[in-house]
């Protein structure tokens, strides 16, 4: 059972999101290491990218102000590395295919497996092309999250078949950021997903308090935080490793897990 797959095996899982060098890298390194220490499952890593289309205006603020301080991609490698000397717990990264690319395949998914990087999350890439990418993501042992969203009812069968590690579940229609409510019937969604495969399901996009995700918890494999998580570093500066410590979603959800 591969690494990511296992913090569904005997509970709930509460994934993270931050984007990297929001503050500074050597800030979000302490952010990732609050959060791991405090109940966090799995912790995405949003790669900042000057047009993030899957990501609403937090998000996106945010990764305007990491490429405000002319991060790299290195940087966030080394960041990386530098967490896996204090930290085994399971990362992915989230990004958008234009960096893979850029950076070219093999050598993007090589310096992952060298650093300790679990899985890959690319909200952008069409199924039609992710055989090339899958390619590299096998050989060198990375997982290729796939997100099923309430418009891809006709494909759910093949996505869900290719899954590995987690399939991602959107919960609404658009981009990233917090809803007061969530409309979707994801019961069904999920219902329909575990007609074909036992991979867990884990809920994301808009997510924004604890009553949601322990409604969401309910019939879900996991939840995922990532617009609420980036608000508190973005409102906190300074003290944001200890308003993460003191999060309600690190008390007030794991309660309900």
């Amino acid at each position: 059972m591969d690494k990511i797959t296992k913090i569904f095996k005997n509970n709930k899982a509460l994934i993270t999101y931050l984007t990297a060098g929001d503050s500074s890298t050597d800030k979000t390194e302490e952010q990732i290491l609050a959060m791991a220490k405090n109940g966090a499952d799995l912790i995405e890593i949003g790669v900042p990218f000057s047009d993030p289309v899957a990501d609403g205006k937090i998000i996106r603020d945010a990764m305007e102000r990491a490429l405000s301080k002319n991060i790299k991609l290195d940087d966030i490698f080394n960041m990386v590395k530098n967490v896996r000397k204090k930290s085994d717990i399971p990362l992915v990264f989230m990004t958008y295919l234009n960096l893979v690319l850029f950076y070219g395949y093999e050598r993007f998914f090589k310096r992952c497996s060298e650093i300790g990087i679990n899985g890959l999350i690319i909200p952008d890439m069409p199924l039609e092309e992710q055989d090339e990418v899958k390619s590299f993501a096998d050989e060198y042992n990375i997982i290729i999250i796939t997100l099923i969203a309430p418009t891809s009812k006709e494909r759910i069968s093949v996505l869900a078949r290719q899954a590995k590690g987690f399939i991602y579940l959107i919960s609404s229609l658009g981009v990233t950021g917090a809803r007061n409510k969530i409309t979707t019937n994801l019961g069904a969604i999920i219902s329909e997903i575990r007609k074909i495969t036992d991979i867990p399901v884990a809920v994301g996009f808009g997510i924004s308090t604890a009553e949601q995700a322990c409604e969401i918890i309910k019939y879900a494999d996991g939840v995922i935080i990532g617009s609420a998580v980036v608000k508190i570093i973005a409102e906190n500066k300074k003290n944001t490793v200890l308003k993460l410590h003191a999060s309600f979603y690190f008390s007030n959800i794991l309660s309900k897990f």
